[in-house]
């Protein structure tokens, strides 16, 4: 079976859109939730989240404001990070058989932002109004499109959308296109751009977010007694993975292996776990399983970790059942306690994170948890990052329909 590597990372976050950045606040504690300011939200039960403030493309892309404007914002994101991917990675995408270069990346929701602007120019001044970018702008698979068109490449492209776990998924599903021989270099991960008034609104009528208005950064707190729900945030977090000999026959430099993914569907409610997490646990089995390890050896848990009453406690349980007295040993955390959730694209930016803790022995803390939940009693690495020995690390990613996803990486040899 061919191996698959990462080459390239890169984040457009809330807690910052370089890498180093990015990493440095994570370690350090930082919060990237803040009080709303890209519309009007005094009317709104909630007012904050993982807002990317001051967010100009023309800052992160070489391309005319006509070619910027055709791409909304969960695109701007998309292809921003791909490029950082790409130029961190080294590869010239223009030498070899495009045919065997590919993207596939995930959203949940797609170009949200375009479709209320287009619905409000139907009912106020008529279909004749309506943009015709609109279809090609909205489109989840927009993200994919736009990337491949940008670089040329002509191998596998797909989209994949599985709410929470849709960057999760596109990178599971990268891994295997390569491992399987259909690609040998796949750009992948996840984008999101869904704090609209639109987005906003809905999640907040669900009763899903978080409603502490008068304490942002203080608002996701996963496993904590006190945590009322999840905080919405956006932006994108890019990979490039490759068959390890290719990269190698460049000379790239390995930042990182994927060695396991696994999948499943809880397959009982649109909205809310397992209770016991049966779905989580077998999907964290399946790509432990692939990788071809023991439960034990897996060192850290990058946990899905939505500060929800429901899935912090499903979690921790499943968690339990898939490494019994091991759980009690490995460290577990959730960079949502930070960054908020980032539905489709969490996946993506968490798995950077991943490469990153790998890279550099270091596992991020969750902040915020402050009075542990008596369910949830493992060890959550509260409050400061941690120096570890991190070999293998486990991404989870579970989303609304029940999906569940998950990857194995481990530490460049």
């Amino acid at each position: 079976m061919r191996r698959v590597v990462v080459t390239g990372i890169a984040v457009v976050s809330p807690l910052g859109c370089e890498i180093s950045e990015f990493w440095d606040r994570l370690c350090t504690g930082k919060s990237g939730i803040v009080p709303l300011t890209r519309f009007d939200v005094d009317e709104f039960k909630v007012r904050f989240g993982g807002e990317i403030r001051d967010f100009d493309p023309a800052d992160h892309l070489d391309l005319p404001p006509k070619e910027l404007r055709r791409l909304d914002r969960f695109t701007q994101f998309a292809l921003s990070a791909a490029v950082k991917a790409v130029a961190q990675s080294g590869i010239d995408l223009d030498s070899g058989n495009p045919y065997r270069h590919g993207v596939l990346i995930g959203s949940g929701i797609g170009g949200l932002e375009e479709i209320e602007q287009q619905h409000s120019l139907l009912y106020d001044r008529g279909p004749s109004r309506v943009s015709p970018l609109m279809i090609p702008k909205l489109m989840v698979n927009a993200a994919s499109g736009n990337i491949s068109v940008h670089f040329g490449l002509c191998g596998p492209n797909s989209a994949v959308a599985t709410a929470c776990a849709s960057a999760t998924n596109a990178i599971g599903d990268a891994f295997r296109l390569i491992q399987h021989g259909a690609s040998d270099v796949m750009i992948t991960g996840g984008s999101e751009a869904a704090i609209t008034p639109m987005g906003l609104s809905g999640f907040a009528r669900m009763n899903a977010l978080s409603t502490r208005n008068d304490d942002p950064e203080g608002a996701s707190r996963p496993w904590d007694r006190d945590r009322d729900g999840f905080v919405l945030s956006e932006g994108a977090g890019m990979l490039v993975l490759e068959e390890l000999s290719h990269a190698e026959s460049r000379g790239a430099e390995v930042l990182a292996e994927i060695i396991g993914y696994g999948m499943s569907a809880d397959g009982s409610h649109m909205t809310a776990p397992n209770p016991q997490g049966e779905g989580a646990a077998w999907a964290m089995s399946a790509a432990i399983q692939d990788a071809g390890l023991p439960p034990e050896k897996i060192d850290y848990i990058n946990a899905h970790g939505t500060s929800t009453p429901l899935g912090d406690v499903a979690e921790t349980r499943a968690i339990k059942t898939v490494f019994g007295d091991h759980a009690r040993t490995l460290c577990v955390s959730s960079s949502k306690s930070q960054l908020g959730h980032l539905l489709g694209a969490s996946g993506g930016v968490e798995a950077c994170a991943c490469v990153m803790a790998l890279r550099q022995q270091v596992v991020p803390p969750t902040i915020n948890l402050d009075s542990p939940d008596p369910e949830c009693d493992l060890d959550y690495v509260p409050g400061e990052a941690r120096p570890w020995s991190v070999t293998h690390i486990l991404k989870n990613s579970f989303g609304f329909g029940g999906h569940n996803a998950c990857l194995v990486i481990k530490k460049a040899a």
